[in-house]
């Protein structure tokens, strides 16, 4: 009897393990505040959207954009931009203007299908600069 008992205990237990886990997971895609990217060591881009990345290969740029990704962005796109497969592997987006041409469409607009929203839009929420040293990170990490 003793011995059922702790298989039960021990089964109740690793249940509700796997229950807190899976209502974390499921709870953390999405449920973030957006921080703040201070920007002011770099020249600021005007109120115009601009279509090609003005901080690419700006030391100071990339400085900050990592610190914007992994606070806005990795929580989803991982680690180093290494996605876990709950959003796109940023590290592949396309070189030059192609690429920042997308990257600044998706930022600014978000992604939605089907009614359910897939990343949020930052347009109003981050700068353009901090949208622009995010990208200038990203092409630090780039994968073929």
């Amino acid at each position: 009897m003793q011995v059922t008992v702790r298989k039960s205990s021990l089964f109740r237990l690793a249940t509700a393990a796997a229950l807190s886990l899976a209502a974390g997971a499921l709870f953390a895609h999405g449920d973030v505040t957006p921080q703040a990217v201070d920007t002011s060591t770099l020249k600021p881009v005007g109120k115009e959207w601009l279509a090609k990345n003005p901080y690419s290969k700006d030391k100071e740029a990339i400085r900050i954009g990592s610190s914007a990704f992994n606070q806005n962005c990795a929580r989803c796109h991982g680690l180093g931009a290494v996605s876990g497969g709950i959003a796109p592997d940023l590290r592949y987006l396309p070189e030059g203007q192609e690429g920042d041409e997308i990257f600044l469409n998706r930022i600014r607009h978000g992604a939605t299908r089907d009614g359910r929203v897939y990343m949020p839009p930052f347009e109003g929420i981050l700068s353009q600069e901090a949208m622009w040293t995010i990208r200038a990170w990203l092409e630090t990490v780039r994968a073929d």
